[in-house]
Formats: structure tokens, C-alpha cells, sequence
């Protein structure tokens, strides 16, 4: 018999967050660096939101810039060997290496790690539901018993507790769908509104001494905050860091406006580039998109850093770990008012 969940589902422009008073006089008052410690050891300082790796987003060029402020960029899969040892001074706990699950990949990975010094690991595939993400992980785990290992992606309670208490997983990526160039909901029907994902998988990892990655959906600084104050220990943006001088490509100018090309990895054209072809047996679920070209990178970043400390300033939380428990969520039908705009 077809089950259904009746009890409400959320995307971040379902809800707004509830100001509260705040003793808080300054933004310049609120600090946005967390110190988080994993559950299979490590820690790690910094500012939590994290440059998704995808070709266009997780590169040298955009560390560079992001590396400035303490944020960490999860590297692109299809960097090689020879690639990380011409990238110079990378600090170990502000990138991560990027890996599928195919033996190949395995030994590509350990083939990195073994040149390279970096502390985090990425295990990322589209669908994080099948017996051998999992059966990788501990592989991983076995052999990078040190390394602070992320791995997604998923969007429900089950698989967030599988990955870390039997795949050996530090951090959950959590995010089925949601990103702007990612098109899983339209071929597949499959999905979970990110801001219920988020809290729910928030809720299970936290039980069990893990954190969660919220991984796409977000179209503003204020989404952000929303998923900081669902429960995400770290945000990671696809679409909102891609666009600009750093990113990979070529301005294209159409009437007058210029764009830029981001999209996403499981599309025609990621497959292509990286894998000679789309194989016949899968569907392309990813988006080729063209996006306004947005300058240097460091405007967006420093917007996405003011809009964090604006709402921490408008709920009372002196400190990004305690959005969530300073965070209050309405219910509206409207977010804002878009009348003059075109």
C-alpha cells in the first residue's frame, strides 16, 4: 500500500525566522568561526560554510580566495595527483579531496593522500542509498583512521545514522535534489524539501554524535541562516559561489548582460567533459545553466558573512553555533515583496 507523509514538508522559502530581542548592539559583535570536534577524532576551526565540489566551484583558484576568510573548499573529483602537487600552500584543514566509490577512485584517493596533506575526505555520489556507499566508507575509514571524512549524499534520518555508526562518517551530506543546477526531482520524482531534511538529519546525527552538511538549495544569504538554524553544521553553496572572475570558463555576453556557464555534475555535459559520454542507461540529472556574471568572488562571500551576522544580531545569538537555538520558524506564504522588481 502507497505510504504518505502528511505531516508538512519544508523548502527554505516556506518559512521565515522570528526576530527575537537581542542584547546584541553590534553585527561586528557576532563571531562567525566555530571550533567542532568529530565523533572518530580531529577538530577543526574555522567559518562552516564550504564551496561545493563540483568542477566549476571546487578549484584552486576559488581556495584561494575563500581560504582568506577560513572557509573550506570541498575540491573537484577529477583532480589528479599531479594537480594537488602544483597547488601551493594549501592549508590541510581549509580543502578537502574529492572521491567516488570505484576502486579506481580508491586508489586514486590513497595515490593523493600519500603525496598531499589535507585533512578532510569527500566520499560524494548522487545517491547515497545503496549497500556499497556504505561498504566504502569503512573501507575509508580503515584506511584514513585520522581523516575527517564527509560523505553524502542523503535527506533522511535512516541513512545519516547508517553512515555514522557503520560507515565510520565524521559529516553527513545532506541534500537530495535541492541545488539550482541539479534536475534529480524532475527525472526521478525522488527528493526531500531541504529545509525538513535538514532537520530531520540534523536531529539524527547530532543523536549520535555526527553533524550534517545542508548541500544546495540555497539562493540567498538569508536561506543560510535558515539552514543554520534548522541544524546544519555546515552549509555548502553550489550555484551562489560559481559565477564569478575565479570560476572556470569564459564571460558569455548575451543582450548586452554577461553570464557565465554552471552546472551540474551529473549532467550531459559534466559526464562528457570528464567521462567521454553519457552512458545510455542513465538519464541526465543535472542542469546546464547560464548564470549573471557576478564579479570577484570576495563580494559574494563577504555578502553571504554580513547576512549571517545580521540575522544573528536580529535573534540574540552571539556565536553561529547558537542560531539554532536562538532560531524560531514562521510558517508564511510570502517571503518578500516583489512588486517593483523585474
Amino acid at each position: 500500500m502507497t505510504k504518505i507523509i502528511y505531516t508538512p514538508q519544508l523548502d527554505y522559502n516556506n518559512v521565515l525566522i522570528r526576530p527575537k530581542r537581542s542584547t546584541l548592539s553590534s553585527r561586528s559583535e557576532i563571531n562567525l568561526e566555530r571550533t567542532i570536534n568529530f565523533k572518530n577524532g580531529g577538530q577543526w576551526h574555522g567559518v562552516p560554510f564550504i564551496s561545493a565540489n563540483m568542477d566549476t566551484t571546487g578549484t584552486y583558484e576559488v581556495y584561494k580566495v575563500l581560504s582568506q576568510f577560513k572557509i573550506i573548499t570541498a575540491m573537484h573529483k577529477f583532480y589528479t595527483v599531479d594537480d594537488y602537487m602544483n597547488m601551493k600552500s594549501m592549508d590541510k584543514n581549509l580543502f578537502m579531496v574529492s572521491t567516488g566509490i570505484s576502486d579506481t577512485d580508491f586508489l586514486n584517493l590513497k595515490n593523493i593522500l600519500s603525496k598531499i596533506d589535507c585533512n578532510w575526505i569527500c566520499i560524494d555520489i548522487a545517491n547515497g542509498y545503496i549497500n556499497k556507499f556504505v561498504d566504502f566508507c569503512k573501507k575509508v575509514r580503515t584506511e584514513f583512521p585520522d581523516k575527517i571524512i564527509v560523505a553524502g549524499n542523503v535527506a533522511t534520518r535512516e541513512m545519516v545514522e547508517e553512515l555514522i555508526l557503520n560507515g565510520g562518517v565524521d559529516i553527513v551530506k545532506v541534500g537530495i535534489g535541492p541545488g539550482s543546477a541539479c534536475s534529480t526531482r524532475i527525472k526521478t520524482g525522488v527528493g526531500v524539501p531541504q529545509l525538513s531534511a535538514v532537520m530531520e538529519c540534523a536531529d539524527a546525527a547530532h543523536g549520535v554524535g555526527g553533524h550534517i552538511i545542508a548541500d544546495g538549495g540555497i539562493t540567498c544569504p538569508g536561506d543560510a541562516a535558515k539552514a543554520f538554524g534548522g541544524g546544519a553544521d555546515f552549509v555548502m553553496l553550489g550555484g551562489q559561489f560559481a559565477g564569478h572572475d575565479e570560476n572556470p570558463g569564459e564571460k558569455i555576453e548575451k543582450d548586452g548582460k554577461q553570464f557565465k556557464v554552471f552546472y551540474g555534475m551529473s549532467s550531459k555535459k559534466a559526464q562528457t567533459a570528464h567521462y567521454g559520454k553519457m552512458d545510455k542507461y542513465r538519464a541526465s540529472e543535472g542542469r546546464e545553466l547560464t548564470i549573471p556574471y557576478k564579479g570577484p568572488l570576495i563580494n559574494t562571500v563577504e555578502d553571504f558573512l554580513g547576512g549571517l551576522r545580521s540575522t544573528c544580531t536580529y535573534i540574540g545569538a552571539h556565536k553561529i553555533k547558537d542560531i539554532p537555538k536562538c532560531t524560531t520558524f514562521g510558517l508564511v506564504s510570502q517571503q518578500v515583496n516583489t512588486h517593483f522588481v523585474k
